[in-house]
């Protein structure tokens, strides 16, 4: 609940609307699990409240740890539905990767989550639980929305958490701590860029219109080229960045041609490409680029003028790609 809502919340049990503001304070900022510990909130007004609502956190249901500090924690979602998040720690920084739907309809082919299909929309319940029910709930300093889904098709949802999560009653977190991942939907994407401050990631993985279609569905719908002329409209020069995701595919994405062709497509842009490792999946036809080839592709666009990295492969040995641990939990469930 926002604290509006919160506020109405207090007042339905004949409560003071400040009790919801200690409402928000108890869930979001101190993130306690149990009305008993409301302390600062009368006995009987926690029994009133406790009478016609649940503070809705629920233990996560599996966890695997990796070798490198990575962790994925799997959640039940109800109807025999599994999401999955990932947190990875990186020296001082510890990453929540969270998924906003179960499944995905965006049908990639390269992706285990698309390959689940689309099981129902989380809702904010359900995405806030992943910040809140793990270990490292306190110590979390960013978060990227690049688990299960697509947050642009679940988009009024993914509103009110970038609006709990920001808001100083809330987890009062600076929208600079939050990237949102999509494959271009133009609708909400246009709505995000007005509406949001947090940092913004595409998923681009190859330059080529038609290639690009072969492994992403959505290429039809939401063309990249229209997509990136939506997003050259905005300012990216200050605070707010764009990046884009460009999974490597031996012999499909990793020549000299995609290369230029990624930096034709880019050019003026003030932007960031990551390129990364594929995690290999069942019956799919192509493997990761080589690190031979992927440094070259790095080289080439950074000789070009737009920032290129390589980033780090976490938790394959635990199958921290997203969909692996769901979709095995779902057909054993």
């Amino acid at each position: 609940m926002t604290l509006p809502e919160l506020k109405a919340a207090a007042q339905a049990c004949s409560l003071k609307p400040f009790v919801g503001a200690q409402l928000a304070d108890w869930l979001y900022a101190k993130r306690v699990r149990s009305w008993e510990r409301m302390v600062n909130i009368s006995k009987s007004a926690r029994e009133a409240l406790a009478a016609r609502y649940e503070i809705g956190v629920h233990d996560p249901v599996g966890l695997a740890c990796s070798s490198d500090g990575t962790k994925k924690y799997l959640f039940e979602a109800g109807q025999g539905r599994f999401i999955e998040s990932v947190m990875i720690p990186d020296e001082d920084r510890q990453t929540l990767c969270v998924s906003s739907q179960a499944g995905c309809r965006m049908g990639c082919k390269f992706c285990m989550t698309g390959r689940q299909g689309f099981h129902g929309q989380l809702d904010a319940a359900d995405i806030l639980n992943q910040f809140i029910s793990i270990e490292e709930s306190g110590t979390l300093s960013n978060a990227v929305f690049m688990g299960m889904g697509e947050p642009l098709d679940n988009y009024d949802t993914l509103t009110r958490v970038l609006g709990i999560l920001t808001a100083p009653w809330g987890f009062a977190w600076s929208p600079k701590r939050i990237t949102v991942s999509t494959i271009g939907v133009l609708p909400a994407l246009r709505r995000f860029l007005d509406e949001q401050r947090c940092h913004l990631a595409v998923s681009l993985h190859n330059p080529f219109p038609e290639e690009r279609l072969s492994l992403m569905p959505v290429q039809k719908a939401w063309d990249i080229r229209e997509v990136l002329s939506l997003i050259r409209e905005y300012d990216f020069s200050g605070q707010r960045r764009v990046s884009f995701e460009y999974t490597m595919f031996e012999g499909f994405n990793d020549d000299k041609r995609h290369a230029d062709a990624l930096i034709r497509l880019l050019r003026g842009l003030e932007c960031r490409v990551n390129l990364i490792r594929f995690h290999q999946i069942p019956d799919f036809p192509y493997r990761c680029a080589s690190l031979q080839a992927m440094e070259a592709f790095r080289d080439r666009l950074n000789n070009h003028q737009i920032l290129c990295t390589i980033r780090s492969s976490r938790g394959e040995d635990i199958l921290a790609a997203c969909g692996l641990l769901s979709g095995q939990q779902a057909q054993q469930s």
